[in-house]
């Protein structure tokens, strides 16, 4: 098969030639003629597998022709990051360079008014990100009355909490009648319940098993400690000879951080996150694709849209707190057919994300312990019935006093249910039995003061608590680091 087969039109056919491309990836191959019949669609691929191009090279060919009007927009791409729509603006000029087309790209964190003159004269592709969407409209520079189709690129975090007010203020200002088109490499199942109130009759391309994660890309996990996670990458980057890598972080202080213990070591790093200009992201980005700079660190406000050819290297400096965003980070590598190799540096306390991870990707992660990095505190391992042996907190009912206790974080073993030991009448912890899955059950401990544990993790509300115990207090727990 061909791009010719697939209906494109002579100027996108010599514009995707130019780029050296001759035959469509499966994502390609499946949207590109659902998109060209004027059907909504639902895609979902792999990152690195031409998604961009998928939505880009049909709605150009829809569009061409038409009339502009004034601070009109005909289609709308909407991305969640500042990077992605660069991207994206630039596979829209790409590929329309022989077309009669007008394109142009707005985000947040550069002047206005640049942005406001663009949209004078009216576009046909209007690539944006939804706050500054807003702002412009809320300006007037920009109108949808037009507007013909919607793009939403990277959906699942376009409608994901972050993102969802902004997306319902935008769609309140578009025409009800419009082809919508939703992409993205990750699809939870709440998102795509959620999605499809948006579309109508979509047809849905699934190209790879869900959430899966490229073939091409080497994965393994470094147990070790906290402490000793930015010295461990120092070791691989210089004993590996890595002269391209790109370090994921959970907050922008923490990329901040490492940025800077790795210029300490000689190693040229530069940190890219939201608390960063538009032309500090851009600059670092630049001097990473041209060499100058080894070492990116990145949050996952640059998951999407980073566009690196022949990048060698990911490290998870952090596990994400959201498992298909691991899925993002690595896509970042073993792209358009590449190989590559993501590592990621866990340590014990990480261990629920991990297992999160792997449960998402349908896969166990290599172990690979580094010599002279063994970790103090083992990283768990998964129960011997396939469940994990982490400890959960679980609930049980107290009998005497109507009142719950909770069982605290134990041992986790084969059984599926890990009923507590005897109750009392307040609120307390006890040593209940951990979180495990299989078969069978395994009975905890009994509590200290305030009753005895509870259900394991998986167990629920099952259990029955008969002792009696003094009220304690409950800890309030620790307010979590923000992600970026």
């Amino acid at each position: 098969m061909d791009f010719a087969s697939l209906g494109l039109s002579e100027p996108l056919l010599r514009a995707v030639a130019e780029q050296g491309y001759d035959q469509p990836s499966p994502i390609q191959a499946q949207a590109i003629p659902a998109v060209l019949e004027g059907r909504d669609v639902m895609a979902a691929a792999q990152t690195g597998t031409g998604k961009t191009a998928g939505f880009t090279l049909p709605l150009l060919q829809l569009l061409d022709g038409g009339r502009r009007a004034p601070r009109q927009a005909r289609a709308l791409v909407l991305t969640p990051t500042r990077e992605l729509a660069a991207q994206v603006g630039d596979s829209v000029a790409t590929y329309g360079r022989h077309l009669n087309s007008r394109s142009t790209v707005v985000f947040g964190g550069v002047g206005i008014n640049p942005q406001i003159q663009a949209l004078k004269g009216g576009v046909d592709v209007l690539v944006a990100t939804p706050g500054r969407l807003l702002d412009l409209h809320q300006q007037g520079a920009v109108r949808f009355d037009d507007l013909e189709i919607l793009v939403l690129d990277e959906a699942d975090r376009m409608l994901d909490m972050g993102f969802i007010h902004d997306i319902r203020k935008v769609l309140r200002l578009l025409p009800a009648q419009r082809q919508t088109l939703m992409f993205s490499a990750t699809f939870s199942n709440d998102i795509r319940a959620l999605a499809k109130t948006l579309v109508r009759d979509p047809v849905e391309v699934d190209v790879s098993p869900r959430n899966s994660t490229a073939e091409r890309v080497l994965q393994w996990i470094v147990p070790v400690d906290k402490n000793r996670k930015a010295p461990l990458l120092v070791k691989l980057i210089t004993d590996g000879g890595w002269f391209q890598v790109l370090v994921f972080t959970r907050t922008k202080h923490g990329a901040n951080k490492l940025a800077k213990q790795l210029n300490a070591q000689g190693i040229e790093a530069a940190a890219i996150h939201g608390n960063k200009s538009q032309s500090a992201r851009t600059r670092a980005l630049a001097d990473f694709k041209s060499g100058d700079v080894r070492a990116l660190v990145a949050t996952d406000i640059a998951a999407r849209g980073l566009d690196i050819d022949q990048l060698p290297q990911v490290v998870n400096f952090d596990l994400p707190n959201v498992p298909e965003d691991y899925v993002h980070r690595i896509g970042r590598t073993g792209r358009a057919g590449a190989s590559g190799q993501a590592v990621s540096l866990v340590s014990a306390d990480e261990s629920k994300q991990l297992f999160d991870i792997e449960k998402v990707i349908s896969r166990p992660l290599e172990r690979r312990p580094q010599e002279g990095f063994e970790p103090e505190e083992k990283l768990p391992e998964k129960g011997a019935g396939g469940g994990r042996s982490s400890g959960g907190a679980g609930r049980s009912r107290n009998n005497g006093g109507g009142n719950r206790a909770r069982g605290g974080g134990g041992g986790g073993g084969n059984g599926r249910n890990s009923a507590g030991g005897g109750g009392g009448n307040g609120r307390g912890r006890g040593n209940g039995g951990g979180r495990a899955q299989g078969g069978g059950n395994t009975n905890g401990g009994n509590g200290g003061n305030g009753g005895n544990g509870g259900n394991g993790g998986n167990a629920g509300d099952n259990g029955n608590n008969n002792g009696n115990g003094t009220r304690r207090r409950r800890r309030r727990r620790p307010a979590a680091n923000t992600a970026s």
